[in-house]
């Protein structure tokens, strides 16, 4: 079976890489991490120019209608330029929760505006409690109004709309509402994170209008797969973040000499970047099987995203570290850009999940996947 990306997406791999040199760089990086803006907004005008934002949206909703494919490649490259945009947000999650659940009414509302780019959408699951289930999730409706707290919210604060998990006496105790983040009850407080050039908010609501995503008590599941579905880009973005510390570990240990010869060719060098490499492939070799599960819909899409997920959270760690460990002293400084890569490595490693909740997804498919068998 073959599992390579075809001509078009490798295509539009080869001009997301060039966009993204040319507009972002680690210099735009820094200016959001040292600056008062939450994100980039040239980049993000650039992003939508080049119709990212459309790629998976239905051509009636003036979107592109590619495959899911698309996104992989896109998420790579972004993932790569660590690009301080809220794309993850609104494309992976957002966009997709309207596509997987939304009523035509909202599909044509939002949509359109998503596709555009005039509208940002986020989603809202966690709350002060480390480990998220539906008995845990304290936000509810009251009286048709939503009440209650999401703490952290990825670009909460800057988005338009939020997508947002409550508790629900129906169902599978959860379900899922669309809220306008300009409505009255919503207050947003901006929090800071290990990696402040993707931006968090605490969003409270107090009595704030909403309107069901879905059908009552329906919403757990609908995030289980709107999450195995976002897994597989978010394992993109963070192998394309591995590949970028890795490469800029080997080549700072090939021109950086000592005792009169590179550092890459000490032993010690060479070995951690070895490992790197492998935990790298590994990680890669998962976003394939992944990709190709996604994009067909497979029975198997809850293991390939989960084994995805763990490998390329490990991966991007691991290079990270040691991309700022190979630097030395200087590694740890800030006028150094070893530091954006960990900071995003910690920031996606804990999105929609941690490690230890994907492996603990993992062995739960794969133990269900033996019973079917």
């Amino acid at each position: 079976m073959n599992f390579e990306f075809d001509e078009e997406h490798n295509l539009l791999r080869d001009q997301a890489a060039r966009l993204l040199a040319d507009k972002s760089g680690m210099s735009e990086v820094r200016s959001v991490l040292e600056g008062d803006a939450p994100y980039s907004k040239s980049l993000w005008q650039a992003v939508v120019d080049q119709g990212w934002t459309a790629v998976a949206i239905p051509e009636e909703f003036g979107g592109l209608a590619m495959d899911r494919l698309a996104l992989c490649v896109l998420a790579e490259e972004i993932g790569r330029a660590v690009a301080p945009i809220p794309y993850s947000s609104s494309v992976y999650l957002a966009t997709e929760a309207l596509l997987m659940a939304g009523t035509q009414a909202q599909k044509e509302a939002w949509l359109p505006k998503l596709a555009t780019g005039e509208a940002i959408g986020t989603f809202a699951l966690a709350e002060r409690h480390g480990r998220q289930t539906p008995k845990l999730i304290e936000t509810r409706m009251k009286n048709g109004a939503l009440t209650g707290t999401k703490l952290p919210v990825a670009d909460g604060d800057v988005a338009d709309f939020a997508i947002v998990v409550s508790a629900s006496d129906k169902g599978d105790g959860a379900s899922l509402w669309l809220v306008d983040l300009s409505a009255s009850g919503v207050v947003i407080t901006p929090v800071e994170t290990l990696d402040p050039s993707r931006s968090h908010a605490q969003i409270s609501f107090d009595n704030a209008p909403a309107e069901l995503l879905g059908a009552d008590g329906e919403g757990w599941a609908l995030t289980q797969k709107l999450f195995d579905q976002a897994a597989v880009l978010f394992a993109w973005e963070q192998v394309g973040g591995a590949d970028r510390a890795l490469n800029m570990a080997r080549d700072y240990a090939m021109q950086r000499y000592a005792f009169g010869r590179p550092i890459a060719s000490f032993q010690a060098i060479k070995h951690k970047l070895a490992h790197a490499y492998v935990k790298n492939t590994l990680a890669r070799s998962n976003c394939y099987y992944g990709a190709w599960a996604l994009d067909t819909n497979a029975s198997e899409l809850t293991v390939a995203a989960a084994t995805a997920r763990v490998s390329a959270t490990q991966a991007f760690y691991y290079a990270s570290k040691e991309n700022i460990q190979t630097h030395g002293g200087m590694g740890f400084t800030w006028e150094f850009d070893c530091q954006f890569l960990y900071r995003r490595a910690k920031l996606l490693s804990v999105n929609i999940g941690s490690e230890a909740a994907w492996q603990e997804k993992l062995i739960t498919g794969i133990e269900h996947s033996n019973l079917a068998a």
